[in-house]
């Protein structure tokens, strides 16, 4: 559905604007192995303006304590 397609839209565009511009990667196997470290920083350590500057990881330590 619309709403759930603007989500998405908006997360490959970041991923467009923070991992793929102005860059080329020898092999698809380096390509690949890239992409996968940036799914788990985004996932763990990048900052997001939604939880108030923390990251995913300190957002859920944070929950669990409280």
């Amino acid at each position: 559905n619309c709403i759930d397609n603007g989500a998405t839209e908006q997360v490959f565009g970041h991923i467009k604007d923070e991992f793929f511009r102005g860059r080329r990667w020898p092999s698809f196997e380096e390509f690949k192995r890239d992409l996968d470290a940036y799914v788990i920083h985004w996932n763990t350590r990048r900052r997001q303006v939604k939880l108030k500057g923390l990251t995913p990881e300190e957002f859920r330590n944070q929950s669990l304590a409280a």
